[in-house]
């Protein structure tokens, strides 16, 4: 099979992000906290360095989110019946998730604290 053309790949990718941004909640909310996280970089005027940080995690929440999605799309289509191992599956990406959520407050606690209380 030919490999599509790289604008071709690009558009597919853009249209998966898409797809998550309309269909699901926590992917919303982990944009918001994006979204509002690019505007305290600006208005606190972070260094490069903290800015790098805070991106790093930004991003990282939501590439988990898309794998945690995808996950359990296909749980659900290889077993669409409640079956403890897709459950035990689905609750490991769920957990990937949260440990990246948490880590990335602890980074924004980190680094916008000195921008916050100085």
């Amino acid at each position: 099979m030919r490999k599509p053309p790289v604008h071709k790949s690009f558009q597919n990718a853009f249209r998966g992000i898409f797809l998550m941004m309309k269909s699901e909640r926590n992917f919303q909310i982990e944009l918001l906290a994006f979204m509002i996280n690019l505007f305290l970089i600006f208005y606190l005027k972070l260094s490069v360095a903290d800015a790098v940080c805070v991106l790093i995690v930004s991003f990282g929440v939501l590439a988990a989110e898309i794998f945690n999605t995808s996950i359990e799309k296909i749980c659900d289509i290889i077993q669409p019946e409640f079956d403890i191992r897709i459950g035990f599956i689905k609750d490991i990406s769920a957990g990937a998730v949260l440990l990246v959520s948490i880590s990335s407050v602890i980074v924004g606690i980190l680094v916008y604290w000195k921008y916050i209380f100085s």
